[in-house]
């Protein structure tokens, strides 16, 4: 199933079109009703301000987490750089045959790694997940046994290395994993679908009212445009770039 919310420009056009028609139904209701005394439309003023707030407070947290969210996957990139530039030094305090065969193998795996980070919805993912996968059993097995033939602190040093290499690869998939709710996408547009109703019912039939029933829905759809671009890894424009591994990357293929 397709997730709107890993295309935030396709969830802006659609909450646009959603908050837009629900203006509408209220502007559509509010001709049907009696006009309101001073004292009715000071309170149904009030309803609106309350409701606007309670949808700006929501947004407000929900975007709080999205950068939480985005700035643990950029801290983690660099966490990934520095283990595997770390373990690509101490790899040489093996054997010759097995520094070799183990910082081949850290190339290939930085390499995919940067794929990983580059790709966007709709690449065969699994196909990455699956290589890193053979790549983390063929470097660890590539530590296992000279760790096996001659266990010393030195080959321990390299061990917990290559440890620190396949921890930092699981963090980082917990955190592109860890995103805003569901039931919280489903709470603000509950209460934007309302406030867009309340306002569409609250503007009174001049030549100003289609402009005003455009303002509201365009302002909230550019908030759930901008919380799902920094929500998505892989969708929209605001994405973590992989430079720390690229740097990285050229420094060892030099």
């Amino acid at each position: 199933m397709v997730n709107p919310m890993n295309f935030p420009f396709v969830l802006f056009v659609l909450s646009f079109l959603l908050m837009w028609g629900t203006a509408q139904v209220g502007a559509r209701l509010s001709q049907g009703m009696q006009e309101l005394k001073s004292e009715e439309r000071a309170d149904f003023g009030f309803v609106i301000g309350a409701t606007l707030t309670l949808l700006g407070l929501i947004i407000g947290f929900s975007f709080s987490m999205a950068v939480g969210r985005y700035d643990q996957r950029k801290n983690y990139e660099e966490e990934e750089a520095n283990a595997i530039g770390t373990e690509y030094v101490r790899a040489e305090l093996l054997p010759p045959a097995d520094a070799q065969a183990v910082q081949a193998l850290l190339r290939q795996y930085l390499d995919l790694r940067i794929v990983f980070y580059n790709v966007r919805y709709g690449a065969p993912l699994e196909h990455i997940d699956a290589d890193t996968a053979r790549l983390q059993n063929e470097m660890w097995s590539a530590v296992k046994a000279p760790a096996l033939a001659q266990p010393t602190p030195v080959t321990a040093l390299v061990v917990s290395g290559m440890n620190d290499v396949l921890n930092r690869q699981g963090y980082t998939q917990a955190a592109w994993w860890n995103r805003i709710p569901v039931a919280a996408w489903g709470l603000m547009f509950l209460i934007s679908i309302f406030c867009n109703v309340l306002l569409g019912m609250a503007t009174r039939p001049d030549k100003r009212r289609h402009l005003l029933l455009v303002i509201m829905p365009l302002v909230v759809s550019i908030s759930f445009l901008l919380l799902a671009d920094l929500d998505s890894p892989r969708g929209g424009i605001i994405r973590v770039h992989p430079q720390n591994l690229l740097s990285l990357a050229r420094s060892l293929h030099q």
